[in-house]
């Protein structure tokens, strides 16, 4: 598994196992969603490429948590649409209404052209995404769904089972990764999976726009889904200096570089290294100005508490945090109790989740 592979060979078990801990630790610690992503290629960036298989796991292994597919990939090349709503549904029932379903396109060329060989243009994924999207709702709710003839992909008309458990269907949302698609989504009544590599004040605009949208949505599904959620990287403790501490050992460099290295759809910032080259660690002072530029969420409990704030009062509806796979399990644990016993009860007070509202009025 790359540059930790060659110290641990058992670097990937390891880090495939802590990352179901984190979750069974954000269900005791109060957290309301996790979210598992679906990648394939991508080395070290990310190796869980059977995402439904690890939350079939936490299915079992967690209470209360909404479990989430951060995404589920639909593009018949990658996944069959029917194969998609039948895992869906499956975990819809093994979690007894706590899966969210979220879609997406893949990860840059690299791992698009996996599946796809010899496309140049990465916006047909978009076009093979949007003839399948608002499928998902039919196949779950029609008795016999109708069947679909596309361009992409075609079935005829047949029964996909299991039907959703309980009332309507789980919430749809979709990983967005510009400007454009938060208001595309809204369109379609669609939460939105954001993800940050940009500092609050600059993500404001974008939330406002995704929220002026959806007052006029015409959702594909049985609900508008009304949420935008943004991932962050997060480091708690219980002193500043050593949350500082622990972000300066946790190698934070290192997925900026990845992420550019695999997202090359994202704009590449000016002056950032062209991947094998990395950008340098980071010291203390570095981590204060990501800190001072609400970059990083990183501090004593009141501190995160006051980071966090600032995202919902840019419109954030709810906060992901992205844990650095460097950091040693047990400070990361540290992270999720430490937010859970400080942050969560002042910051969110609401005892029911928010797409279980959306789901039941649906």
């Amino acid at each position: 598994m790359g540059k930790r592979a060659e110290t641990d060979p058992l670097a990937e078990h390891k880090a495939l196992m802590e990352e179901t801990e984190y979750v069974i630790q954000a269900d005791k610690s109060g957290f309301k969603y996790a979210w598992a992503s679906e990648h394939h290629f991508l080395e070290e960036y990310s190796h869980l490429s059977a995402n439904d298989v690890f939350l079939g796991y936490l299915a079992h292994a967690t209470d209360r948590i909404h479990l989430g597919s951060g995404i589920f990939n639909p593009l018949a090349q990658v996944n069959h649409p029917v194969k998609v709503a039948e895992k869906v549904t499956m975990l819809d029932h093994l979690t007894e209404g706590r899966f969210e379903f979220g879609s997406g396109r893949g990860a840059g060329s690299h791992e698009i052209l996996g599946f796809i060989p010899g496309v140049t243009d990465m916006n047909y994924t978009k076009e093979i995404w949007e003839e399948t999207i608002a499928e998902f709702p039919k196949m779950w709710l029609q008795d016999e769904y109708v069947g679909f003839q596309g361009k992409h992909w075609s079935l005829p008309p047949r029964k996909i089972l299991p039907k959703p458990y309980g009332k309507s269907h789980p919430a749809m949302w979709y990983a967005a990764g510009s400007p454009p698609s938060y208001s595309m989504a809204a369109r379609k009544g669609l939460g939105v999976l954001g993800f940050s590599v940009q500092k609050v004040s600059d993500m404001e605009w974008v939330l406002e726009k995704y929220k002026t949208a959806i007052v006029d949505a015409e959702p594909i599904g049985d609900f508008v889904n009304d949420n935008v959620m943004v991932t962050t990287t997060a480091i708690c403790a219980p002193t500043h200096d050593e949350a500082v501490r622990i972000a300066v050992s946790g190698g934070l460099h290192y997925l900026p570089s990845l992420v550019f290295r695999y997202h090359d759809t994202f704009p590449r910032p000016d002056g950032f290294p062209v991947w094998p080259e990395t950008l340098p660690e980071y010291n203390e002072e570095f981590i204060e100005l990501l800190i001072e530029e609400e970059l990083l969420i990183c501090g004593d409990p009141d501190e995160v508490f006051r980071q966090c704030k600032r995202w919902e009062q840019a419109g954030a509806d709810q906060l992901s945090f992205g844990l650095p796979v460097g950091v040693p399990k047990e400070e990361t644990l540290q992270t999720i109790r430490l937010v859970g016993e400080h942050v969560i009860p002042k910051i969110d007070t609401d005892p029911v989740h928010r797409t279980s509202r959306f789901r039941a009025a649906g």
